[in-house]
This record gives structure tokens, C-alpha cells and sequence, in this order.
């Protein structure tokens, strides 16, 4: 017995020290050599897909023995047939044709003399079996029989180890496929975005980026919508120790608020109806890297209270679970409000912002930095041929007038659009920069447009109906907020996407609008029920 302990405990070793079942079969060999009185140790895998059972490693017991690499294909009754032996774990022993004739295809062919055959199973299905060969001459008895149903559990693990690596290298092998191809179509060669205006608009912005970037305190951007906050916050991951873990984004702001826990902390297998299986939430899979936290002031006060506890030590419990898990993220936050506003009124908690803005970073509007404007136009626009697989294109001086000129309630996104459509308007030949600016004239925005003001005369609308008027100064925010978005979707007859949305007329981001329109309470239809019956739309 304390023979049989020693072996278990070598095989073990080896097991867990390699975890290619190739380098540890031929390790685990030799090892033992000493207790049976075999030549050759095969690893055989079964599967199902293809029904058919591979030799996947061989390792020599003693030189001379020849290796075996060989493919056995298989019918439905005899798959089933070596299942059925697997799960029962019976370790088979006798002559090769005594072996296969009650079993085929469960040993590779070209073998002689006698043989020890034992299941290899994991918690959940059948993996394939191990086989020890000896020469002509050579019986096996009981006690090899016990030592190789000993084996089998080592074995196991070794090879369901190998087939989670094979599984591992063949999806990182595609995502990597499918980020050449990305990169490709984009014309880039690598994932990191440039940031331009970085000399010039974006100096101060940039500046402060590389002095923060060395450390790990949590950093907030602030900033409008389309300001380029995810380039900026490449930028601090770029910039430092954990370039080589990932960066990850995720919108707070488009998150159900019944699925926010699952999203950033993951669950359990059956936490939930619709949880079949176990998940990473975005902490887990951003460990050793960077997290981006866009519309973090979206977030429902219980979501800010299990926030806080991740900055505070990097614990968290996924949803379903009770093991206390462990994280290391540098959390990056983005947002367009004004979360001094949220905490004052009640909405955002003061010591998440505290913890949030350790370092924070303004990100100015593209209509505080034109001097930017010409160069990310021709970038854009160059980007634009690509994609289109036209000549470079890129904006004229007069063009450049026109851009310079226009407010840019979009910022550097509404920019990117805008060349997009000049180069399509132009067929890819030139840029046609000022039917994409709509004639030169902006198309009405927050920044051009205002809302009524309080205690003004509403405005008639074509189908008859007034917007409703501006908040009172006495109002919540939240009472503000409402009269400010019906007075929006009023103009807009409900559409809350497009040129002329309210998301434009607002100027932010369409799911970050639906998000607050939600948490408000405010319903959309109502205003293109209106239009409908009045002609407006």
C-alpha cells in the first residue's frame, strides 16, 4: 500500500507540473515502469463529435517499445459501447484481440501481446482511456489491475487539463483571426487608437494623462458625449503597467438595472431563471487590466453601494455566489453629468465620488478646440477612403472653413459621421463636406437650438401641440429633468434616434437618454401618438 501511495503521489506531481499530455505521458512513464510490467503507456481520447477514438500521447516504459499515434474510426453502436464501459470504470485486462474483439476501435492497431486497459473520466462525461501494453510473456494480475484503477484519476485530470488548453488555444487562435480581419478592414495595424489633437487641443488633457497613467488610482473622464473619452482612457491603459491585461469597456448606461450585478460580478449556475450557466461578470474578466466605467452616473444607488466595496479592497461576490472573490482592476470612470450636481441632489453617493475621483480629467468639447478640427477631419476622412476602397481623400481648405465653423454638438463622433457621408455624397471621387453639414447649415442641437426657457410662451408645434414648459426654478432635478426631456420629444414627436431625435437636440447618446427615461418614468409614444393623430408626422 505505501508503494502504491508513493507511485500515486509521483504521478500526481507530474501531472500537475505539465500540462501539455504529450511532454506528461512520456514523464509519467517511466514512473511506472517500477510497478507494472509494461513497455508501452498509450492516452487515448474519445470523441463524440466525430466518432472516432485518437491516440493523443505515448509515453516508453522501457526502450525499445515503439509509439503510437493513431486515429480508430468508429460506429455509432461501438461509441456508445465504449461510453456505456467508461462510465461503468472497469479496468480491462487480457490478450489484444480478446480486447478489441469486445470492444473495437478502443485500441490502436499494430499492437501485440497483452493489455491494461483503464476509463478516463471527468465530473461530467467520458474522456477516453489509458492502455498498458507488455510483450509477449508478461500477465497481469489483481494487484496491476488495482495500481492501474489508482492511475486512472491522475490521468483523467492530465488529459481533460490538455483538452481545456486545446479549447483555450483554438478560441484565442480565432479571436485573434477575427481581430486581423477587424484590423484589416479598418486599416490599422494595431488596436490602439491615436490620439489626435494631442499636441495641439489636447496637450493639457494629454499631460495630464501621462502623469497618471504610471500609478493604479482610479481616474474619472468628464466630459460631453462624443468627446473621445474611450481614446483617452486606451490612452492612461497604454501608458501603463498593465498595458499587456485587458482593457475593457463597459456602458453602464445600457445595462438593465435588474441585470447590473450579473454584468459587472457574474453568477452562479442557476442563480437565476435564465442563469444555465456560471458567468464572469467584468471585474473578473478585466483582472490585471483596466476597466472603463462609461455612464458610471447611470448607475441605481444599490449598484454604486457594491461599486464602492470593489475601489475600496477589490472583493466582490458574484450574484448566487458566497465565496468572496478578488480582484486587481484599475478603474477607469466616464460620465457627461454633473456628479458634484448628483451628490448634492441625492442621486450619486458622495464616497463613490470621493473613491471615483481620485484624479479626474476634463475632456473639452470639439467646439473649444477648432485648432483640432482640420486634422481630425483629414484623419477621419482618410479612414473613410479606406473603408470605402477609394483614392485618399482629404478636406480642402474651404471645406476646413465649413467644418471650423459649425458648432459640433456631437463632437469628435458627429465629425467622423460627417466626413463618412461627405466621402459617400462625393462616391468616393471627392468629399462633399457641405451637403454632408446639411448646406452648411447645423442642424438644430442643444448647443443651437435652446429649449424654452422658464416662464416663456411654448413654441406651437406643426401638428398643433405646444412642448411642454420649462421647468420651474422650485423644481427637483429629477422634476427638471422630466419637463426638459417631454419638452425635447414633444419637438422631436417622439424619436429619440437620428438627426433630428431628441438624443441630438439633447446631446447625448440615445441609451444613455432611453436609461433616464426609464429611471423617470417618461414614455415616448405618448408624443408620436400625438403627432399621428394630428398630421405631424
Amino acid at each position: 500500500m505505501q508503494r502504491l501511495m508513493s507511485l500515486l503521489l509521483d504521478v500526481w506531481r507530474e501531472a500537475c507540473r505539465h500540462i501539455e499530455i504529450e511532454v506528461c505521458v512520456a514523464r509519467i512513464a517511466p514512473v511506472v515502469a517500477g510497478s507494472l510490467p509494461a513497455d508501452l503507456l498509450v492516452v487515448r481520447r474519445l470523441d463524440l463529435n466525430r466518432s472516432c477514438v485518437e491516440t493523443v500521447a505515448t509515453g516508453l516504459c522501457k526502450p525499445g517499445a515503439e509509439p503510437v499515434q493513431v486515429r480508430s474510426a468508429c460506429s455509432p453502436e461501438d461509441i456508445e459501447r465504449l461510453v456505456g464501459w467508461c462510465r461503468r470504470q472497469e479496468v480491462l485486462a487480457g490478450r489484444v484481440e480478446e480486447v478489441e474483439s469486445r470492444f473495437p476501435g478502443l485500441l490502436p492497431a499494430g499492437l501485440r501481446g497483452r493489455v491494461l486497459v483503464g476509463p478516463l473520466n471527468s465530473e461530467t462525461e467520458p474522456l477516453g482511456h489509458v492502455v498498458f501494453v507488455a510483450g509477449e510473456g508478461v500477465l497481469f494480475d489483481e494487484r496491476h489491475e488495482q495500481t492501474v484503477q489508482a492511475l486512472c484519476e491522475p490521468l483523467a485530470v492530465a488529459l481533460d487539463n490538455d483538452r481545456r488548453l486545446r479549447e483555450l488555444t483554438k478560441l484565442r487562435e480565432t479571436l485573434e483571426a477575427d481581430n486581423r480581419s477587424l484590423l484589416s478592414r479598418l486599416g490599422r495595424q494595431d488596436i490602439s487608437e491615436s490620439v489626435v489633437g494631442a499636441e495641439a487641443g489636447l496637450r493639457s488633457v494629454m499631460e495630464r494623462v501621462n502623469l497618471v497613467a504610471r500609478s493604479d488610482v482610479p481616474v474619472l473622464l468628464l466630459g460631453e458625449t462624443g468627446t473621445g473619452k474611450e481614446v483617452v482612457a486606451r490612452a492612461i491603459h497604454k501608458g501603463s503597467p498593465r498595458v499587456d491585461g485587458p482593457f475593457l469597456r463597459v456602458n453602464c448606461g445600457a445595462i438593465p438595472h435588474e441585470l447590473i450585478d450579473s454584468e459587472l460580478f457574474g453568477h452562479e449556475r442557476g442563480s437565476f431563471t435564465g442563469a444555465v450557466a456560471m458567468r464572469k461578470g467584468w471585474f473578473e474578466r478585466a483582472d490585471g487590466g483596466t476597466l472603463l466605467l462609461d455612464e458610471v452616473g447611470e448607475l441605481p444607488p444599490a449598484a454604486q453601494v457594491r461599486l464602492l466595496r470593489v475601489l475600496q479592497d477589490g472583493s466582490f461576490e458574484r450574484v448566487g455566489g458566497q465565496q468572496t472573490r478578488h480582484v486587481d482592476v484599475r478603474v477607469v470612470a466616464a460620465t457627461n453629468r454633473d456628479l458634484r450636481a448628483m451628490v448634492a441632489a441625492g442621486q450619486f453617493r458622495e464616497d463613490l465620488w470621493y473613491r471615483l475621483a481620485v484624479f479626474v480629467i476634463r475632456i473639452p468639447p470639439l467646439r473649444e478646440r477648432v485648432e483640432d478640427i482640420p486634422e481630425l477631419a483629414a484623419h477621419f476622412a482618410l479612414r473613410a477612403a479606406r473603408r470605402l476602397g477609394t483614392v485618399p481623400l482629404v478636406p480642402s481648405p474651404a471645406d476646413n472653413d465649413l467644418l471650423v465653423a459649425y458648432s459640433w454638438p456631437g463632437n469628435v463622433r458627429e465629425l467622423s459621421a460627417v466626413m463618412e457621408r461627405a466621402a459617400i455624397l462625393g462616391n468616393g471621387r471627392r468629399l462633399e463636406v457641405a451637403a454632408a453639414l446639411g448646406g452648411g447649415v447645423p442642424v438644430p442641437s442643444a448647443a443651437t437650438t435652446p429649449l424654452p426657457a422658464a416662464n416663456s410662451p411654448a413654441v406651437p408645434m406643426p401638428g398643433g401641440e405646444a412642448p411642454a414648459p420649462a421647468a420651474e426654478p422650485s423644481q427637483t432635478l429629477d422634476q427638471a429633468m422630466v419637463r426638459h426631456i417631454e419638452a425635447a420629444l414633444a419637438r422631436t414627436h417622439g424619436r429619440i434616434e437620428g438627426v433630428f431625435g431628441a438624443a441630438r437636440l439633447l446631446g447625448i447618446n440615445p441609451n444613455t437618454l432611453r436609461s433616464r427615461m426609464r429611471r423617470l418614468g417618461i414614455d415616448w409614444r405618448r408624443y408620436r401618438a400625438r403627432a399621428s393623430r394630428s398630421g405631424g408626422l
